[in-house]
């Protein structure tokens, strides 16, 4: 059969693969150490869980409006006015199933074939396919994690063309948990002003900072709310994963072409999901249990850095948000495995192995655009980070 020659480009993602074979290994017994979910290990919270099981009791069971139910992008357009000082109509969001949804949305109302996105490696593993199945060409802007994962000034203006139509920024950045400096969003705000540029600001990490205060463009910028999309969720703040509600906030004209989308697509998002987020975006009660769920993860964060810095050769960079570890592995590449004649070479080798024979489910760093790193999730206990620790100096130790 043939199939559509824009989807060659697409690779499956690598973070669902590896979650997907670790479950598999769980599931026929065999003691996996899961570092490779992006998802909170916690519960979604009772509160919530309540608002949907009262939804259900209230019938609340049919299609509801595309763009997502009136109270709940109230609230949104809420949340982003207390926390940001700028003002949203319910007209100006729309709901979709998902972060991702939300982003996929925007990249095909938004790109036109050859119209260039800048995305700052490492990258969030959806953002390159996302922009080249809408026809667009992902320029990416290098950095590394002795710059803190921070591009200069001068790289940003280089990678502005006259075929830049969007800059993607992620702060703090799934797979590095580094947050970018006040420089740099300026330098984005100066490169962007004023052209048909639109910056894509991913803030689904936004409440998960343990170093500094998060910012976004807007929070510098407020003028430049028109060329401003800001993309959020439930599922991290909330441990609401599968809830599946993400969100958009931009100019009415980009909301109103991706809700057009979006009716001829999937529709609304799931009516009981959106009664779950609206309970989670209006009940103060939760504040307390989100800020608890974040102390949790400083911990671990403080832990796991600490353990993965302590294997030899391996140097663990430090993050101030998220819950992703994303150590440099590569003095390891150079080594080699037991019985192999050849050194590993790369980070998909070391993953498999990692996996295979110590049982430690991590994604290659490669798949972010970062070769030579792994990302390991600490949205998971305390004791499994140990034991998943243990296992990574085992195999280091076990390189020759």
């Amino acid at each position: 059969m043939k199939l559509a020659q824009r989807l060659d480009a697409v690779k499956p993602s690598p973070t669902l693969a590896v979650t997907a074979k670790a479950n598999e290994m769980k599931a026929k017994g065999v003691d996996v150490v899961g570092f490779g979910a992006g998802e909170p290990d916690f519960d979604t919270p009772s509160l919530v869980k309540d608002a949907a099981k009262k939804a259900l009791d209230q019938g609340f069971t049919k299609y509801t409006p595309t763009a997502g139910i009136l109270p709940l992008r109230e609230a949104i357009a809420a949340r982003i006015g207390r926390e940001h000082k700028v003002t949203y109509t319910p007209a100006q969001v729309l709901v979709s199933c998902g972060g991702k949804h939300a982003l996929y949305n925007l990249f095909q109302a938004l790109l036109e074939a050859g119209d260039e996105v800048v995305i700052f490696t490492p990258y969030w593993v959806s953002y390159a396919d996302m922009v080249r199945v809408a026809g667009g060409v992902p320029v990416l802007v290098e950095t590394t994690m002795d710059t803190g994962f921070d591009p200069s000034p001068e790289q940003i203006k280089k990678a502005f063309t006259s075929r830049t139509r969007a800059v993607i920024v992620n702060s703090p950045s799934n797979p590095t948990g580094a947050m970018l400096s006040r420089r740099t969003l300026e330098t984005v705000i100066s490169s962007a002003r004023g052209k048909d540029v639109l910056i894509v600001s991913d803030d689904i990490y936004d409440h998960l900072v343990y170093r500094g205060k998060f910012e976004n463009v807007l929070d510098l910028d407020p003028s430049l709310q028109g060329q401003v999309a800001i993309v959020n969720g439930a599922s991290k703040t909330y441990a609401m994963t599968g809830w599946r509600i993400g969100w958009t906030a931009g100019p009415q004209p980009l909301i109103a072409a991706m809700q057009k989308l979006q009716d001829n697509s999937t529709s609304n998002p799931n009516s009981i999901a959106q009664k779950a987020a609206l309970a989670a975006l209006t009940t103060p009660a939760l504040d307390a249990e989100v800020e608890k769920m974040r102390r949790t993860f400083d911990e671990r964060r403080e832990h796991i850095v600490r353990r993965l810095n302590a294997i030899p050769g391996v140097r663990c960079f430090d993050p101030s948000g998220a819950f992703y570890a994303f150590p440099n592995v590569s003095a390891l590449l150079a080594r080699r495995a037991p019985g192999a004649t050849e050194p590993l070479g790369t980070d998909l080798r070391l993953v498999d192995l990692l996996l295979e024979k110590h049982l430690v489910a991590a994604v290659p760093g490669s798949a972010f655009g970062a070769p030579g790193y792994v990302r390991c999730s600490f949205a998971t206990s305390m004791e499994q980070i140990d034991k998943g620790c243990d296992r990574i100096a085992d195999l280091a130790k076990s390189l020759s």
